[in-house]
């Protein structure tokens, strides 16, 4: 996966905004709307682009309550920690999932309409998990920064 100066700026512009149309980025970096079209495809295509998404507002949708759960497994064998993950990504109340080093296994952001809401899919997604030895869950106070957005360094500055 390689990307150029005004891959670059491309990929600064459209993680800021992903509903900029290509006239408007063509303005921006100084290509043809075509071109920019073409270098989005390319950039979607090696995975360099991996989602073109909206940030929602979980309490907007009636899901005010947000947690960052740790999660410590049992044993750290491949094929329990593929499980885990796989059941992750299966999960809709879990927005965001990392697989990390450190005290805990994973960290989760989880979102549920209510307490009980969360009490119920814990016992359901973690207490039914023999493989779990641990968790622990921070309720999130407020929301203060959410994005996905990376720095994007220009390939050709050292």
């Amino acid at each position: 996966m390689t990307y150029d100066r005004i891959d670059a700026r491309i990929l600064e512009l459209v993680q800021r905004n992903n509903r900029l149309t290509s006239d408007v980025i063509s303005e921006r970096v100084g290509l043809s709307a075509t071109a920019c079209q073409r270098r989005l495809k390319r950039l979607r295509a090696e995975g360099i682009i991996e989602a073109d998404v909206s940030i929602i507002s979980a309490k907007a949708v009636g899901r005010p309550i947000q947690m960052i759960v740790m999660v410590t497994l049992e044993r750290e064998r491949a094929d329990i920690i593929d499980k885990f993950k796989r059941d992750i990504k299966s999960s809709a109340e879990i927005a965001t999932g990392f697989y990390i080093t450190g005290e805990a296994d994973f960290v989760l952001y989880i979102t549920a309409r209510s307490m009980e809401d969360y009490e119920q899919f814990t016992r359901k997604f973690f207490y039914q998990n023999a493989h779990i030895k641990n968790l622990k869950t921070m309720v999130v106070v407020d929301r203060v920064k959410a994005t996905f957005g990376v720095p994007v360094q220009d390939p050709e500055d050292p």
